[in-house]
């Protein structure tokens, strides 16, 4: 099959994972609804021993030292259903998304969809110090994989719709589309094609379409508009991206460490989220604001309505009885604790850095670059934050401090946050794109032209002769009397029946060869290759099926390593004017070239 050539690959189908995209949409902005919902009952059963759906913030109550009971009997509850219903529930929810994407073929369970909101809301609203996001993005990511499964799809195309109600659910809850679309490219969809973005992004419009009619209209944490930062400003913005940059690191190795330490104990990792509960209450007692989602401490921090020592203890609690009670293995999100530290830690940055005619600037560009550095996604953390506030004039200093931030972690640490849990599990992930070698180059540029061939009527003695002074080939094109190409001959098979002397080779042959065409990706002729497991292909003319061009082996796309080793690896100085003149400096000693001596 001829394969035309264009920007893109992207087909019709497109147009139908679409249509089910928009309804996963919707779903899960009842979904992420319906979450919130449970977070609020459950807030109010446990701290103030009513039955109401309506917001309180668990920092109100008036529990004194038995505060310390709701985070214990709520990880007991979570530690019950981990073990009895499905281990799955555990953790943040996004590794877990992550994980069922690359390694599970995007299937996802409906015994997960039930339990992962419940138990996230049974652990938020006994007060533990995390955010609804991340059991959003998993129970969305859930019922879009059941949608999914409910039709005959690719895996590919199953991954396309557990991203779609994943962010979804983000958008509903945040208002934020463009924001969970981001995240969608930089963090879940391992690629940056129209199939995959159309879906997603019709999912998270729909979504944000449908949540003022469930959670209200506007911006979450609507702000003034603030100044346009002049030059000494944004200088503060790589300050402060450094400042985040280097607390992201630590959050992270904050949470494993305590990880580690769970694994340690001496009893079932059952119990462990009680333990990590009694952590949390008594956090709870000294500081209550850091019990909780905490979207109204994230309120006052924009505002400016926070002192820098206040945030300061905040944020110390915060961190620390977030990172033991997610190490213990409890059921939360990472994305609302983070603003609230980034938030607090910007209150502090405020009371030293320029105010520029508003200080709670700072909060806003310190929550930024806190997720962008944790999560490792810069480009969501800017869009989140203009979406949360719809403030336009802050988009430069974002933008500063959320790549500084961003720069430390890659630089600091082999993993983020996210990804430490799946490398824990024994899978490594990748997280950066790059151009395939192979979609990008074509048949004809590593292609072996004029190569051996047998002709149909030759018997086997012949052929003999002509393999030992040529063992170029595993296999070799047949032609005719008039050189078209009829078939392909493998060497293994000549081998079998080569004391069958005058036996023909079209005995032998593949009558209806498999083949590529010179203008066809080198991506398209190496999936041939593996569908029909042969490890070459004849290469014909696209006017003349029968006229033989050249022979692709697997040895052939091998080739294009060496393209991509001197892309990356070799050195060259342009001097001057004249670029045909170029200087190739030796490789560095870091390269596998010069520890070869070659």
């Amino acid at each position: 099959m001829h394969i035309e050539k264009g920007d893109f690959t992207t087909g019709r189908r497109t147009l139908w994972i679409t249509t089910l995209a928009l309804g996963i949409g919707a779903v899960c902005s009842v979904v992420a609804w319906a979450l919130l919902q449970l977070i609020y009952f459950f807030t109010n059963l446990f701290f103030f021993q009513t039955y109401s759906w309506s917001f309180h913030s668990p920092a109100v109550n008036h529990l004194g030292w038995w505060v310390v009971a709701p985070p214990v009997v709520g990880g007991l509850v979570i530690g019950l259903m981990a073990r009895y219903g499905s281990d799955r529930i555990r953790g943040h929810g996004i590794p877990e998304a992550l994980e069922a994407i690359l390694f599970g073929k995007s299937k996802m369970s409906l015994r997960v969809a039930i339990l992962k909101p419940i138990s996230s809301a049974i652990a938020i609203g006994s007060g533990g110090p995390f955010g609804a996001e991340g059991p959003i993005i998993m129970t969305g990511g859930a019922f879009g994989s059941l949608m999914a499964q409910a039709f005959h799809l690719t895996a590919a195309e199953r991954k396309t719709l557990l991203v779609a109600g994943a962010c979804a659910g983000m958008s509903a809850v945040f208002s934020s589309p463009l924001a969970a679309t981001l995240l969608a490219v930089e963090l879940l969809l391992f690629e940056l094609k129209p199939r995959s973005i159309v879906p997603v992004a019709a999912a998270c419009v729909v979504a944000a379409t449908l949540r003022p009619f469930l959670l209200g209209p506007g911006p979450l944490f609507p702000v003034p508009e603030h100044p346009v930062l002049p030059l000494k400003g944004l200088l503060f913005s790589v300050l402060c991206g450094l400042i985040a940059g280097l607390a992201s690191a630590l959050l992270t190795k904050l949470v494993y460490l305590f990880e580690d330490l769970f694994l340690k104990l001496p009893f079932h990792w059952m119990w462990f989220p009680a333990l990590g509960g009694l952590a949390v209450g008594v956090g709870g007692y000294f500081e209550p604001k850091a019990l909780g989602v905490g979207y109204d401490i994230i309120a006052d921090f924009l505002k400016g309505d926070s002192s820098a020592t206040g945030a300061f203890l905040l944020i110390l609690v915060k961190a620390s009885i977030w990172a033991f009670a997610l190490g213990s293995g409890t059921s939360g999100g990472v994305l609302a604790p983070l603003l609230i530290i980034g938030g607090g830690l910007g209150v502090a940055e405020a009371s030293f850095f320029p105010a520029e005619g508003a200080n709670s600037l700072w909060p806003l560009v310190s929550m930024a670059a806190i997720l962008g550095g944790v999560m490792r996604v810069p480009f969501t953390a800017v869009a989140f934050a203009l979406e949360l506030t719809h403030d336009t004039n802050a988009i430069l200093p974002i933008l500063i401090a959320s790549v500084a931030a961003y720069t430390i972690t890659v630089l600091t640490m082999k993993r983020s946050i996210l990804t430490e849990k799946v490398a824990r599990r024994g899978f490594h992930i990748l997280r950066e794109y790059t151009v395939d070698l192979l979609e990008m180059s074509y048949v004809a540029e590593v292609m072996t032209p004029n190569p051996v061939v047998l002709g149909e009527s030759w018997p086997l003695s012949r052929v003999l002769k002509v393999m030992d002074q040529s063992r170029k080939h595993q296999g070799y094109p047949v032609v005719d009397a008039k050189g078209k190409l009829v078939g392909m001959v493998s060497r293994w098979e000549i081998m079998k029946n080569k004391a069958a002397g005058d036996l023909k080779v079209r005995n032998l042959m593949n009558a209806n060869p498999v083949t590529a065409y010179p203008d066809d990706p080198c991506r398209a002729a190496a999936a041939r290759m593996a569908r029909h497991r042969i490890g070459r292909l004849p290469v014909v003319s696209p006017e003349h099926p029968w006229k033989l061009l050249g022979i692709l082996t697997r040895s052939d796309l091998v080739k294009l390593s060496l393209k991509h080793f001197e892309e990356e690896e070799v050195h060259e100085k342009f001097i001057g004017l004249d670029s045909s003149k170029v200087v190739k400096l030796p490789p560095s000693p870091s390269s596998s070239t010069f520890k070869k001596g070659a």
